[in-house]
């Protein structure tokens, strides 16, 4: 049996995106099928659309959502119907050499469902980072749900399935920031927000947000930043240096992606810091500097993939801290939106306009 849903797809390279009908299976073995209740507009959508990631169109586009699970397959005992569920896009196997060393968060052998969905002619749609969640109904592995307080507004929820996440975890799973720290983060977008904002949470005393939209600049005021930096106006090494004691900061949380505001993450850090990327670059990119300022400073260069976090262990944290009002998350949801209007979401997000545009089904 199959469940007729209306969906967002980009169908080919940089064309706009449209609403279709798609085909969703129930689900088999290991499968739930997770009635979609809120999805935001991520930039990675955009980089699907554009051809930025693969070149297997169509693709089903979303990924950042929450919704209620309707059906599971044989196997399944993680979740139930009716659980209210964060879908996540690192699904862990459990088996890899990284879960049996104790650190599933960088699993080796993440999962997706097994079956497809289609189009109506039986065209096979790629699902955005396996779970295509721009559709009223979509299918993933059981392992891609996490059962959350149904407490939590779906429009909120949905946001630790991505963006938020990353910029959360960067801070304190990925650093991680500790009591007193400063912390410097390149970059005041939804991302770079949410780990200004999960700085705070972790006790820093000193945040800084860096970034060249003054907009943005007063974003990260709300979101906790103790200075900001206009770097269009302001050498961002300088002004780092100067506002942690001529010494930099102990974290710098780079959350653009480009060589030259990573450079600026690395020289702004204080001599054995900390710099985490989280930002995501292209594929063309390098990054040149001389080897002997690598070797001249201990700390540590990370990269934080989904803020290294572990669904099952924090998802249930955060959601409980956001229902504590300890943790705003309702703050990055500047909108929210019908299925129709994806489209133009992603370009009120190039503009900058929007921390998170929220599609409401």
């Amino acid at each position: 049996m199959t469940s007729d849903v209306r969906g967002v797809i980009a169908r080919s390279k940089g064309e706009p995106v449209e609403v279709t009908t798609v085909l969703v299976p129930d689900p088999g073995p290991g499968e739930a099928l997770v009635a979609v209740q809120a999805c935001g507009v991520c930039h990675t959508d955009l980089h699907y659309r554009e051809g930025g990631i693969g070149e297997d169109f169509p693709y089903l586009l979303g990924h950042e959502a929450a919704g209620v699970v309707e059906a599971v397959g044989d196997g399944v005992t993680s979740v139930t119907p009716g659980d209210f569920v964060i879908l996540n896009w690192r699904a862990v196997c459990g088996e890899c050499r990284a879960c049996r060393g104790g650190r599933p968060w960088y699993c080796f052998a993440t999962h997706n469902a097994r079956q497809k969905m289609t189009l109506e002619d039986g065209t096979v749609l790629s699902p955005a980072l396996g779970i295509g969640a721009f559709v009223d109904k979509t299918l993933v592995a059981a392992g891609q749900c996490t059962k959350v307080d149904p407490a939590v507004p779906p429009e909120v929820a949905g946001l630790l399935g991505c963006g938020v996440m990353a910029g959360l975890g960067a801070a304190i799973n990925t650093a991680p920031v500790t009591r007193g720290d400063s912390v410097a983060v390149i970059g005041c977008g939804g991302v770079g927000d949410a780990a200004i904002l999960g700085a705070r949470l972790a006790g820093a005393r000193t945040i800084i947000g860096v970034d060249i939209d003054p907009r943005k600049l007063e974003w990260a005021r709300q979101f906790g930043a103790t200075h900001v930096i206009n770097s269009r106006e302001t050498d961002p090494v300088e002004r780092i240096q100067e506002l942690t004691g001529g010494n930099g900061a102990d974290v710098v949380i780079e959350a653009i992606g480009r060589p030259e505001t990573y450079l600026q993450a690395f020289y702004g850090r204080d001599l054995a810091g900390t710099v985490v990327l989280v930002g995501v670059p292209t594929p063309d990119m390098r990054l040149e500097a001389p080897l002997l300022d690598f070797f001249g400073r201990g700390g540590a260069l990370k990269s934080s993939w989904y803020g290294d976090c572990l669904p099952e262990r924090d998802f249930p944290m955060l959601t409980d801290l956001y229902l504590q009002g300890r943790l705003p998350l309702e703050k990055f949801v500047s909108e929210t939106i019908a299925l129709d209007q994806v489209e133009s979401a992603f370009a009120k997000m190039e503009r900058g306009e929007v921390l998170r545009s929220v599609v409401k089904l």
